[in-house]
């Protein structure tokens, strides 16, 4: 029997959200980020959707040399940067340009002697306190970096917003004055090019923008924010992981549905089982009552979620039958409210979908 788990992809809500950031953003260019197999959803179907998008922003350099291989040729930039030697020849071999976060990369591009990077983003820790150079160690890392061959001037400027999905919280305020404080002290010239705004940066804070924005969740329809809904900022849910009913079984009052036998049915009842489970990426700690849809209605998810199946209440859709679709999170559910059910966030929902759920691109 082939299952009917799946996960379907929308690339028209992909371009859709594309558009909303590069509305949001102005004028500023949009490094669209793909990392982590572009948030779950595919790393070359991603790529090529997004066409309209002025670079790409990933992770690690197999993420990168995978979009070469597959004929990508816009701009990659390694958003971890590099930490061996090794690694550089291929960097440049590729054309990616890089973020350098620590002194042990301005050492390791001193001693390399191979084909110049494209480009190079320095990155200032102004808060997020992860990556990125202490704003008292900048001057002397542009120092060194401008007498490396190898690097491509001018540099570049780039720091993370840590809190910018919190709206209320001044923390975002305080980063961007130590980046601009920092670059202000460092350099006179006008043109300096920087990249500071994440996707809630690109909604809720437009002094954020600089000259690249970097768009991640909210491209795969997702909001930024815990205080509102993708709907709200016209976003568009871009994954459908989707299910079927697997048996619909009549219990009694009493019986005891699932491992632990958590849940105890309160009168006769008939109960779906759903081939969905943490085997495809479904939430193991999805609490009884997280909605799913079948035939588009919602209906509570009853006992413990197991790998490879969940069960629903189907008191309230007595027409159900068995084969019938069911939708575990994207269009008519928001994979942020599974998530808040979950006690995780939408991004982990999205990027922890396994190997053995098929695709399908629209």
């Amino acid at each position: 029997m082939t299952r009917a788990t799946r996960a379907i992809i929308h690339l028209s809500a992909l371009q859709h959200n594309l558009r909303i950031a590069q509305q949001s953003a102005g004028k500023a260019k949009v490094m669209a980020i793909i990392k982590a197999n572009a948030y779950g959803h595919g790393l070359i179907p991603v790529a090529n959707a997004l066409d309209n998008a002025d670079a790409f922003g990933v992770a690690t350099l197999a993420e990168a040399i995978q979009l070469r291989h597959a004929g990508i040729r816009k701009p990659i930039t390694l958003l971890e940067g590099f930490t061996r030697q090794e690694e550089l020849p291929v960097i440049a071999q590729q054309q990616l340009d890089v973020v350098i976060h620590h002194s042990l990369q301005v050492t390791l591009l001193e001693q390399y002697q191979g084909k110049p990077i494209p480009l190079t983003w320095v990155k200032i820790d102004t808060g997020m306190h992860r990556l990125g150079f202490n704003p008292a160690d900048v001057a002397e890392m542009r120092a060194r970096l401008s007498r490396v061959q190898v690097v491509q001037q001018p540099l570049r400027w780039f720091t993370h917003l840590a809190n910018a999905d919190e709206r209320t919280d001044q923390s975002t305020v305080t980063q961007l004055a130590v980046f601009h404080s920092t670059l202000q002290a460092l350099t006179k010239d006008a043109t300096v090019i920087t990249s500071v705004a994440n996707s809630a940066g690109i909604l809720a804070w437009p002094a954020s923008h600089g000259d690249w924005v970097r768009p991640g969740i909210m491209l795969y329809g997702v909001s930024p924010f815990t205080d509102s809904s993708a709907a709200t900022h016209n976003l568009k849910p871009v994954m459908t992981l989707q299910s079927s009913v697997l048996a619909i079984n009549q219990r009694r009052r009493g019986d005891r549905i699932g491992y632990g036998g958590s849940y105890v049915c309160p009168e006769d009842m008939a109960v779906g089982v759903v081939a969905i489970g943490y085997g495809d990426g479904y939430p193991r700690h999805a609490k009884a009552g997280t909605p799913v849809l079948v035939n588009g209605q919602r209906v509570p998810l009853i006992g413990r979620v197991s790998m490879d199946m969940i069960m629903v209440d189907l008191r309230s859709q007595p027409q159900a039958n068995i084969g019938d679709p069911v939708v575990l999170w994207g269009q008519g559910l928001a994979v942020e409210e599974i998530a808040r059910s979950a006690d995780t966030i939408g991004y982990q929902l999205l990027c922890g979908v396994t190997t053995r759920v098929p695709y399908e691109y629209i």
